[in-house]
């Protein structure tokens, strides 16, 4: 096992990762925001260097020490070889399968490791699986033979206009944790606050302030470069609001050179339809998350 702490091993592996992309997308993503100050405080792990097989993005061990809160026990994951990779991942050095913890990885073939790992330590794997998507300007940065024609769902969908007497775009602030957290799928609850609000504080994040003064529709980006935990109150709701939060946002990160993506629930045609409103990118490979418990 091999630690990178250096700038150089971190920039290197970051040139690597985008030669394997969409494979590679959660871990570029956060590789990427690493070389930008690794304001998350992560740490690369590899099982060889410099022509590693597997890669591990994970917290520094005195940051995860709440064993139940799986939004900071997070590990993201890509390998060249996710058939073999199961001794490395079963490293205690590189996975603390005691805690209740989070795998994220754009490599559904991972999927078979992590089970078998997840009963060798006696717990619980609850595998979630969504499309993904790349921004374009993304796509076609970093990967443009994924942002061909062909490649889009073409859309007969036309956005609604936006009222911006009504609606002003804006940043959210750390007070708004609760809303969003109040909306999220993934959160709702105490721990899920604070990964929001460390959120906010750490990265832009952009939303639009309704009639009341408040926010009525918002989207924020985590420390892998994701677009995530987007959202609009109820009652804002089939307005697309939410079209135009999604086009101010990319706009603004990518004023910022940030690569971005998204996933979008398999259910969730709205979204869906939006994606194809906005020309995001469908990728070939998913987006998926294990959570595992202890038993």
């Amino acid at each position: 096992m091999f630690y990178l702490q250096g700038s150089q091993a971190l920039h290197v592996l970051e040139n690597s990762l985008r030669k394997h992309l969409p494979e590679s997308l959660k871990v570029y993503g956060t590789v990427f925001h690493m070389n930008q100050g690794n304001l998350f405080n992560l740490k690369a792990l590899v099982d060889k260097w410099p022509d590693f097989n597997t890669v591990v993005i994970r917290p520094q061990e005195q940051d995860m020490t709440d064993d139940f809160d799986h939004y900071t026990n997070t590990y993201l994951i890509y390998s060249k070889d996710p058939k073999h990779c199961q001794e490395f991942l079963g490293s205690s050095e590189v996975i603390n399968w005691k805690q209740h913890l989070q795998i994220q990885s754009t490599q559904p073939s991972l999927g078979k490791v992590i089970e078998n790992l997840g009963a060798i330590n006696l717990g619980k794997v609850k595998h979630t699986q969504c499309f993904l998507y790349m921004i374009f300007q993304t796509a076609k940065k970093l990967s443009p033979s994924l942002a061909d024609e062909k490649n889009f769902v073409v859309s007969s969908d036309k956005p609604k206009p936006i009222d911006h007497k009504l609606f002003k775009f804006a940043s959210l602030d750390v007070t708004h944790a609760a809303l969003v957290n109040s909306v999220w799928h993934f959160g709702g609850n105490e721990k899920s606050q604070k990964f929001i609000e460390r959120c906010i504080l750490t990265f832009p994040s952009s939303c639009i302030i309704g009639p009341e003064g408040t926010p009525v529709s918002w989207g924020l980006m985590d420390h892998t470069g994701e677009l995530r935990m987007g959202g609009t109150l109820p009652k804002y709701r089939r307005q697309g609001l939410i079209y135009h939060l999604a086009r101010h946002q990319i706009q603004t990160l990518g004023n910022l050179g940030f690569p971005m993506y998204a996933h979008v629930d398999k259910a969730n045609f709205t979204i869906q339809r939006m994606a194809a409103l906005l020309r995001h990118v469908p990728m070939p490979s998913t987006w998926n998350q294990w959570n595992c418990v202890p038993l």
